[in-house]
């Protein structure tokens, strides 16, 4: 693998009518945003061979809305991935590493935020990079890691959809 792409799912509506929180679907906004990312990643020749999403709704629906924007894409969706932690992202993407030239996931915070912070400290990446992400990882977010032979990791991008036209951050 040399590039690993971190999103987390684009907006959604605050409850689901069966009230799982797996089951909350994305809002207009959230569609939107997700698309406007994904266009601005494709547009950057930033597009993923393969994509692991998590099981919940509004991952699978961000999904959906983003795949136009990246063609042939081998998609496996993945329930580990709901709620998960760093560590258990962290896993299944080095899983896929033989597999994926670049890798997509697409998953929820605070793993998300919490991984791409743990690459940026581990790849020596300079403080004004961390800052970046000291606001968070907003929905529909992505950011985009190079990572060398040695299986270090270097932000090259980090979009959130305000940056690309989008809605607010949140």
């Amino acid at each position: 693998m040399h590039r690993l792409i971190l999103m987390r799912h684009a907006k959604a509506e605050r409850a689901a009518i069966s009230g799982r929180d797996e089951d909350r679907p994305l809002s207009p906004r959230g569609r939107n945003d997700a698309g406007l990312v994904a266009r601005a990643l494709a547009g950057r020749g930033v597009r993923p061979d393969v994509a692991l999403v998590s099981a919940a709704v509004r991952t699978r629906e961000t999904w959906d809305v983003v795949q136009d924007a990246f063609g042939d894409v081998d998609v496996r969706v993945n329930p580990r991935l709901y709620d998960a932690p760093s560590d258990v992202l962290r896993a299944e993407a080095e899983g896929m590493e033989d597999q994926a030239g670049c890798l997509m996931l697409v998953a929820h915070n605070p793993g998300v935020h919490q991984l791409a912070v743990e690459l940026l400290i581990e790849g020596a990446a300079s403080p004004s990079a961390i800052e970046r992400f000291s606001a968070g990882f907003p929905t529909g977010a992505a950011a985009v890691f190079a990572i060398d032979a040695a299986g270090r990791a270097s932000l090259e991008l980090f979009l959130k959809p305000g940056d690309v036209g989008g809605g607010a951050e949140g």
